[in-house]
């Protein structure tokens, strides 16, 4: 069970409809873990920021942006990201054979070298204590320019809020990334774990 409950429609204040809009219309459903913002309409807004400048225009394709979420929450150990995450991927166009592959891309023929040393950054930094070296970044500095670099971190970060939030509170998985997730993946891959359907 959830442990702050997530606020249904009809509790929604008047303030966070531009926000639950968003989402919609970013990921195709309203999240729970928006839901439970909600009730702190003003950290829904800034978050909702937040998420719009990250996958907005960017120095990076956000496909790529999807993969690191998926990687960072896999070191995290947060499932309800990942699952989100690798949705994510699919729905901005990442083939599927390369989502299924994301927990192998260190050694699978779908990812090219500058997104392998993005994504070694990202389970270097989701790991806690972090990982990550002066080495990760020596390896990006071949690939991506600063501004890159910038938006890399972002991601990386933005996943580390959402990490802490999602795991919790034991954010219950909502049906789409649930299906998607027990789809792609294995059960020695991926399973619900504490975030069990609502």
């Amino acid at each position: 069970m959830t442990r702050i409950r997530p606020l249904s429609l009809a509790e929604m204040p008047d303030e966070t409809q531009a926000a639950l809009k968003f989402s919609e219309n970013l990921m195709g459903y309203v999240p729970n873990s928006v839901m439970t913002m909600a009730r702190w309409p003003e950290l829904l807004a800034a978050f909702r920021g937040l998420v719009s400048v990250i996958y907005g225009e960017s120095a990076i394709d956000n496909g790529l942006k999807r993969m690191i979420g998926a990687v960072v929450s896999a070191a995290a150990g947060c499932r309800y990201c990942m699952a989100h995450s690798t949705l994510g991927a699919r729905d901005v166009g990442v083939d599927e054979e390369k989502v299924k592959a994301v927990w192998d891309y260190q050694t699978s023929d779908l990812f090219s070298a500058a997104e392998r040393v993005a994504l070694d950054l990202a389970f270097a930094a989701g790991q806690v204590p972090n990982a990550a070296t002066d080495g990760h970044f020596a390896a990006l500095d071949a690939h991506y320019d600063d501004r890159q670099k910038t938006e890399i971190m972002a991601v990386i970060s933005m996943f580390g809020f959402l990490n802490r939030w999602n795991d919790t509170l034991a954010t219950g998985l909502e049906d789409k990334p649930l299906d998607s997730a027990s789809t792609l993946f294995t059960p020695d891959q991926w399973q619900a774990g504490p975030h069990r359907p609502t």
